[in-house]
């Protein structure tokens, strides 16, 4: 059995020989295309969306937080994780690239074992050469002063510069 794989950017044809069973006595080959596309995820923690179950939750009336999001903790987790990733590393653009992605992931991880209750967070990572250049980062977020906030940290060695941010908005 002959299998041909046509490749294309992201469309993938495989080919496949199938034998059908035999009328008369004369044998017919068929020939079945299948198609198929791939699409790549960087992180095993992406998931399709499709696939979560949607969850119909009754009211509570509760209007705020009952436990203000720690942005002390949340600091010191900062600290923590960017000094034990970036200690020693040397600045290169790849894999800086991959450590931003997993150096989220593990902050987005430690913060959410905090159980604090009704706060989405969002995780932002920059990491960047230290070569006499500068670099300006602004966020502006919608929300309420009360009960939303965020938490953030600079490191820097020798070769390079990371600024992580947690942004916690309360969800009701």
């Amino acid at each position: 059995m002959k299998i041909t794989i046509y490749q294309h950017r992201k469309l993938s044809m495989i080919h496949f020989p199938v034998k059908e069973k035999k009328k008369s006595q004369a044998s017919i080959v068929c020939s079945h295309i299948s198609r198929s596309t791939v699409s790549y995820m960087d992180e095993p923690s992406q998931r399709d969306d499709a696939s979560r179950l949607t969850v119909q939750m009754e009211n509570t009336y509760q209007l705020g937080p009952t436990k203000h999001f720690p942005v002390v903790i949340v600091n010191q987790i900062l600290k923590d994780v960017l000094t034990n990733y970036l200690q020693e590393e040397q600045y290169e653009p790849e894999l800086c690239r991959q450590m931003a992605k997993t150096i989220s992931e593990v902050i987005k991880t430690q913060v959410k074992d905090l159980m604090i209750p009704r706060y989405k967070l969002i995780v932002v990572v920059h990491i960047g050469q230290l070569k006499s250049q500068s670099i300006l980062i602004g966020s502006r977020c919608l929300w309420d002063p009360k009960s939303d906030t965020f938490s953030s940290y600079v490191f820097r060695n020798s070769s390079l510069s990371a600024l992580a941010s947690v942004y916690a908005v309360y969800f009701e």
